[in-house]
């Protein structure tokens, strides 16, 4: 059982990433905010914690490899690259969006840390899996991770992967929905029902686990118990989330996909971070 100081720094780290995106989201003028903000702890936790990484050597044979199929959640990605120690914060607030810079609005593989340009959801899966079944032809020890919106698991090319890794028997492939339930257009259930979701990704021969996406120990408990990397059952970890979490004014609000924040907003969102944060 991971030791309580970690936690409470993952905690601390995981408010910091927040409160480093509604900085972002200010001086970009636009974000896709809500997701990212929905997917901070979970981010936090494989980089800080769970993945094997080396930001001094990110081409190191040995690291754990991490696809961002949700590509839209660019910000969050950057900012745990950062954290993580890959550049300095201070860079992307400088670069973001700009012209010839590598920071966009999804992530590119010009970036220290990125593995593939990813942004057309449905793809990471598969790409995904491909890494997976490579590492696995070629006896590497590594694990390979993806992260995907819930609404990407409306599109056939993820159930296609699904299928593959299941056939292949990729035991070295974890991936993690954020399943916040919202999407650009609206409700996912109301779009086009995903429920149920779990029972679907077992039907594809996938070993599920269902986990609170805001709980930090949930998260590393998930985490420290894949199975054995040699074995033969991919992992799904369904990640219930809320959009915007953090932020009340933004939270399970359709209208945060994305967008840009005053200064004034930003100043009392850091401090309802910093509040709930004291809270515990």
């Amino acid at each position: 059982m991971v030791d309580k100081r970690t936690v409470e720094n993952l905690k601390d780290q995981a408010c910091e990433m927040r409160k480093n995106l509604l900085r972002l989201c200010h001086l970009a003028g636009a974000l896709h905010i809500g997701g990212d903000l929905s997917m901070s702890d979970i981010m936090t936790v494989l980089f800080q914690y769970g993945m094997k990484l080396d930001p001094k050597n990110p081409k190191w044979d040995g690291r754990d490899r991490f696809i961002l199929s949700k590509g839209h959640g660019a910000g969050s990605l950057y900012m745990s690259l950062a954290m993580a120690g890959y550049f300095d914060a201070q860079y992307v607030f400088d670069n973001y969006d700009k012209l010839d810079s590598p920071f966009g609005i999804h992530p590119s593989d010009k970036i220290p840390g990125v593995e593939i340009s990813t942004g057309s959801l449905g793809h990471g899966l598969s790409i995904s899996v491909g890494l997976a079944l490579a590492a696995r032809l070629d006896s590497k020890k590594h694990r390979v991770f993806t992260l995907l919106g819930d609404g990407e698991n409306q599109e056939g090319s993820v159930w296609e992967a699904a299928m593959a890794a299941a056939q292949y028997k990729l035991g070295n492939l974890t991936a993690i929905v954020d399943r916040n339930f919202i999407s650009l257009d609206g409700e996912t259930e109301k779009l086009m029902r995903l429920e149920p979701l779990s029972d679907k990704w077992k039907a594809f021969g996938w070993r599920v686990v269902e986990i609170d996406g805001h709980d930090i120990e949930q998260i590393i408990h998930a985490l420290d118990t894949l199975p054995p990397v040699g074995s033969e059952v991919p992992t799904v970890l369904i990640a219930k989330t809320v959009k915007g979490k953090g932020v009340a004014c933004m939270e399970n609000d359709v209208n945060w996909h994305a967008g840009s924040i005053d200064s004034e907003l930003l100043d009392s969102c850091c401090i309802e971070l910093d509040e709930a944060r004291k809270k515990g």
